[in-house]
């Protein structure tokens, strides 16, 4: 962030000095609400949490080096107190256990301290947003690697995409940064377009319109009203970056005023794919089409959606002026950042383990599994899905899993291990029928039936919503692995000393 003192933090946020601050204390270091990684120097966010009151913490941050805090009530330290807000009823998570408003308080004046630095930055800073049903945090990541090769550039660790992460991660701008690349995610309409109130962007990415959280915004249309209001906050000198193989994306265009720039392999989109081709690892590769030139990409990352995240990302660059050949170079030497999102391991006996594992809807499901065939296939082995309940997904969620159940076996996966007990579980497993080897309770019980089944050239995938933490099977089959190896060869030395 840049140097602060608290007495220019308040005015900015509209709090006020607790009785133990002068207003000098100056914040020369970052903005951090997780009390272990403070350091000297620093503001620490006091939140009240579901189980974790922040506000317990602020001694213990000030002998760690903190310089002041952000806080809903004084606590005897030097710190800014946020003034109350209202509650909203707002469904977001951060605020679900906040009866008393500290939470909702402490994150609002936290939001307009990240608004009053964006600000005292432009406009030499370029901020980028990107949503999307699906795929966010991996074109994020793209871009990050893009942006990153031209000028120094902030993007947010993981999927810090909300009312929390996002102005946590603008205040980590600095007078060096020329480039803010922002996820911003919507549990209902409104929300986009508070975050893009707090870093308003230039550059707008819209992926895709899909199903992630149909349950809560009730229908596709809605979902579309959600994640377009980011190029509805796009100024006029602004570049609104659309998916042209997404009608629901595309139709976005008359609800900006900025250029608009598409992408996609349809032939009238404006940055375009064609000969789009996997390996072994499933990994694509494509023949891209810019205005300012063509080139033949090869991405490090599996899965043929990544070819639309690496478009969208091609896309934002050149509408920041980033130089094609920057972006292509940068593009093809990117790897996964973000953990539990199409993460390919190998083991030593061959088998392929996909870790996909943060997250699920239907879209997804469906991209992973084809990545998973097509690396199945190449390596003339078995495709095997580890699948769990994807959430969110409203009423028709059961009949959506049946669904996707009954379709495994046309997308080529030729064994389905589901994991849980829940309804939507039941269904996925009701739905793919023979193909369906077991249903366990624990992702480390779906490993040890997979290691039954699974032969050296086979792939499995491991994929559900984040809150079943499927990636303990995809960590087990690993670990399964190496401590077979590790017991084999102290036999074959006892064996050998003998």
């Amino acid at each position: 962030m840049i140097p602060l003192d608290l007495a220019s933090i308040a005015q900015a946020c509209g709090g006020t000095l607790s009785a133990d601050a002068t207003g000098n204390e100056l914040i020369s270091g970052k903005v951090e609400f997780d009390s272990r990684k403070i350091s000297q120097g620093d503001l620490f966010v006091a939140l009240h949490g579901a189980r974790v009151d922040g506000h317990d913490f602020a001694q213990s941050v000030m002998q760690a080096g903190a310089a002041g805090a952000l806080v809903f009530r004084d606590v005897g330290v030097p710190a800014v107190i946020a003034a109350k807000v209202e509650q909203t009823g707002s469904n977001a998570y951060a605020t679900a256990h906040d009866s008393t408003g500290a939470a909702a308080s402490v994150i609002a004046a936290m939001s307009s301290l990240a608004r009053y630095v964006c600000d005292q930055l432009t406009p030499e800073l370029c901020v980028v947003g990107v949503t999307g049903s699906a795929g966010k945090t991996s074109a994020k990541d793209m871009m990050a690697s893009i942006f990153s090769a031209q000028a120094p550039t902030v993007a947010p660790p993981g999927s810090f995409n909300n009312e929390i992460g996002h102005p946590y991660t603008v205040l980590r701008c600095d007078a060096d940064t020329r480039f803010l690349v922002s996820e911003l995610s919507a549990r209902g309409v409104g929300h986009i377009r508070a975050l893009t109130q707090v870093a308003p962007p230039r550059i707008g990415v819209v992926l895709n319109v899909g199903s992630a959280h149909l349950g809560e915004f009730g229908s596709q249309a809605t979902i579309a009203k959600a994640k377009g209001e980011l190029v509805e906050a796009l100024p006029a000198d602004g570049v609104a970056v659309l998916n042209a193989d997404d009608p629901l994306v595309a139709a976005m265009a008359s609800r900006t005023k900025a250029k608009v720039c598409t992408f996609g392999t349809a032939d009238n989109a404006t940055v375009r794919a064609s000969d789009i081709r996997l390996n072994a690892q499933a990994q694509p590769a494509f023949h891209l089409h810019t205005p300012e030139g063509e080139a033949e990409i090869q991405l490090n990352v599996s899965g043929e959606h990544q070819v639309w995240n690496a478009l969208a990302a091609i896309a934002a660059a050149l509408a920041a002026g980033v130089e094609l050949a920057t972006a292509v170079d940068a593009i093809q030497a990117h790897r996964n950042a973000s953990a539990h999102r199409m993460d390919v391991r190998h083991r030593a006996d061959g088998l392929t383990v996909i870790d996909d594992a943060y997250n699920a809807n239907a879209e997804s499901m469906r991209a992973g599994i084809r990545a998973a065939v097509s690396t199945a296939q190449a390596n003339k082995g078995k495709a095997i899905a580890v699948l769990g309940p994807m959430g969110e997904l409203g009423e028709d969620s059961s009949e959506e899993h049946e669904r996707l159940g009954k379709e495994l076996a046309c997308l080529g996966i030729d064994k389905l291990v589901v994991v849980g007990d829940q309804p939507d579980a039941q269904a996925l497993a009701r739905g793919a029928g023979a193909l369906t080897e077991a249903v366990t309770q624990t992702p480390e019980q779906a490993a040890g039936v997979v290691e039954k089944l699974a032969g050296s050239h086979d792939t499995v995938l491991v994929k559900a919503s984040n809150a079943f933490q499927l990636w303990r099977a995809a960590d087990a089959l690993m670990a399964n692995h190496a401590t077979n190896e590790a017991q084999q060869e102290q036999s074959e030395l006892q064996v050998n000393d003998k």
